[in-house]
């Protein structure tokens, strides 16, 4: 079994510089590049099962977002938005620069997929039009291979936001790691049946010990920007979102749990009315969101993956 590797990338924001996390399986020299991006209080570590079995195929790397795990927070919590996220992410690929990118989002990693697939798109609608520097090379350009949309699309359910927002700033320290375990096996229930050892691998790094607590491992002001959002905001959001999706030149895979809240199934399905290589898998016994986990979430992404 291959062993993660650990680094850092530094990216930029209105407030100034901070260190993105990630943590990287497979071949180094692969410039056949997987991202795999976590949903809204998780970190990178989520895709650990999911890395070791592609990481013969991919460099796999599973950055930890800005204010989550091992990566820094933001000084201003106005900024933990999906536009920064991009940004970040913007930063990360520029270094590895992959001859072949493809993509897995779960929640809200889907969401930063589907923000830079929009922007690549307008870069090469602009490039269309003007001419490029003469520095620019091709490979400057981001392209996604495939993309995994794990539980998300353009519209997502007001109420199930609204539940997931109540979680993000609850504080929630523990005397011990069975605590901290039991806590994210209540709160997490929607993520279906878990053996005990799974239920450990996903509270181990979304729980730190500090001193004598067991706390969360992310910026409870992740669930400022949350709070402040406007309805108006969604609705615009939603608009964007679709247009990004539409022009996505590439294969989509969309996983959604049977029970989830957050993408419904007549939004999956519109899903699939508006993109022409798009395919759904359902997973029974799920709500939001699945965790990929086991052989049977792994496989099918997997194999959508590789081409098969």
């Amino acid at each position: 079994m291959s062993e993660p590797r650990f680094d850092f990338v530094t990216c930029a924001s209105p407030a100034g510089l901070h260190r993105m996390a990630y943590t990287e399986w497979g071949d180094p020299d692969n410039d056949r590049v997987l991202l795999c991006v976590h949903g809204l209080t998780r970190t990178g570590r989520d895709f650990d099962r999911l890395a070791q079995s592609l990481a013969s195929d991919f460099r796999v790397v599973c950055p930890d977002v800005v204010g989550r795990g091992r990566s820094d927070w933001l000084s201003t919590p106005a900024l933990y938005s999906v536009p920064q996220y991009v940004s970040d992410m913007v930063t990360l690929i520029a270094r590895l620069r992959p001859a072949s990118l493809s993509w897995v989002g779960t929640s809200m990693g889907g969401l930063i997929g589907l923000g830079l697939a929009g922007i690549a798109t307008f870069a090469r609608m602009m490039h269309a039009t003007q001419p490029r520097p003469q520095a620019w090379a091709a490979d400057q350009d981001i392209h996604f291979d495939r993309m995994v949309l794990n539980d998300v699309g353009p519209r997502l359910d007001p109420v199930a936001l609204g539940r997931i927002g109540q979680y993000v700033g609850q504080s929630g320290e523990f005397e011990s790691f069975a605590q901290a375990v039991q806590a994210v096996r209540e709160a997490s229930a929607p993520f279906g049946p878990h053996t005990d050892v799974q239920w450990e691998e996903l509270s181990r790094h979304v729980y730190v010990q500090r001193g004598a607590k067991w706390v969360k491992h992310y910026d409870l002001n992740l669930a400022l920007p949350l709070a402040s959002q406007a309805a108006e905001a969604y609705s615009t959001g939603e608009q964007i979102l679709w247009n990004a999706y539409e022009t996505l030149d590439c294969p989509v895979l969309i996983m959604r749990g049977a029970e989830s809240d957050l993408l419904s199934e007549a939004t999956a399905n519109e899903m699939l009315a508006r993109h022409p290589r798009a395919s759904l898998v359902t997973i029974p016994g799920v709500g939001h969101a699945p965790t990929l986990m086991d052989e049977a979430q792994i496989d099918p992404v997997a194999r959508f993956l590789l081409g098969r």
